[in-house]
């Protein structure tokens, strides 16, 4: 409620709204995930999982969905508890319950890997926490649903979200012309979907309104970075899982500036994240960012009252 109304008009899965530019409707998800990509998930010789597990079993509708936030950590994540035996993950993005809702519950089904008894299922689409519609439709789907959110520093999510636009399409406006409604007053465009998504408070009264904070685990970014073992512990507790994903599973790569996964005995090569990864940001004038703290900053606080965490992120911001 706190939020205001004003903030609460509804975006499509992926839209941008900007009142400078018409240039550019569509923000392009973390992955743009095609049917082709997905009947290749669902076919018979794709193990969507860990690579041990033999492929038999039944497809079954996910027990756990990451269902955000884009540019959080999402894919570390996914890629970190696909290493656990009894985990199995699409590795593309279903986007069932924003974009291909109307397709129905058994082609969601047809896109999961096969599991056996006691493994869980699981896929992850970025866009799900801030689309309107997806607490409803995971709901009705089975209310004891289970929810990883990774959430990040809100400055820097809306940096590096545009760092992926500007990757794909270089002639947009610089990061300052989009963030402002009016830069002379300092009036921030919140109807971007770069500044949009980070108003967590915002889109977790959505969720909520259909499942208790029980069932949802907060995973921070930061740490996802600084300490991976410590916050897959807590996934895989949350998951009821044995803490299998252990220190032992990453290192860190110096040149990417984050942690990888270590080699498993059966591949070849370290699980890295891609080149899209980990992009150099383009320089912000400090006195955006200092608006745009000022701005996130009481919806933070209500995000750390309502989920009962603290993330710190003003602390992070004043060590700088």
């Amino acid at each position: 409620g706190a939020a205001g109304a004003w903030l609460r008009t509804p975006l499509a899965p992926g839209e941008v709204i900007t009142a400078q530019s018409g240039a550019f409707e569509r923000d392009p998800q973390e992955s743009s995930t095609t049917d082709e990509e997905l009947s290749r998930a669902g076919s018979p010789g794709n193990r969507g999982g860990g690579s041990t597990t033999p492929d038999y079993g039944e497809k079954r509708l996910p027990q756990a969905l990451i269902i955000g936030v884009k540019k959080g950590g999402t894919r570390a994540l996914l890629e970190a508890i696909r290493a656990h035996p009894d985990v199995r993950a699409v590795g593309t993005e279903p986007h069932f319950f924003d974009r291909n809702y109307e397709k129905g519950l058994e082609w969601y089904r047809n896109v999961m890997p096969k599991t056996l008894d006691g493994q869980i299922t699981m896929e992850k689409t970025p866009s799900y926490f801030v689309t309107n519609e997806a607490p409803r439709r995971i709901h009705s789907m089975a209310k004891d649903t289970k929810l990883i959110v990774v959430v990040r520093n809100p400055v820097t999510r809306a940096i590096s979200d545009y760092t992926q636009t500007l990757s794909k399409k270089p002639e947009i406006p610089t990061f300052e012309v989009l963030a402002f409604k009016n830069r002379t007053l300092g009036l921030i465009d919140a109807s971007w979907s770069a500044i949009r998504i980070g108003i967590y408070a915002l889109h977790l009264e959505n969720w909520l309104q259909y499942f208790p904070l029980s069932q949802i685990l907060f995973v921070s970014g930061e740490r996802l970075i600084t300490d991976p073992a410590g916050e897959m512990a807590k996934v895989q507790d949350f998951l009821g899982l044995k803490r299998i994903v252990t220190e032992k599973h990453f290192y860190f790569n110096k040149t990417k500036g984050f942690p990888c996964l270590k080699k498993p005995e059966d591949s070849s090569a370290p699980r890295c994240l891609g080149k899209s990864k980990g992009r150099t940001h383009p320089k912000i004038d400090p006195d955006v960012i200092h608006r745009l703290r000022k701005f996130y900053k009481p919806f933070n606080v209500m995000f750390y009252q309502m989920t009962g965490q603290d993330f710190q992120w003003e602390q992070e911001e004043s060590d700088k």
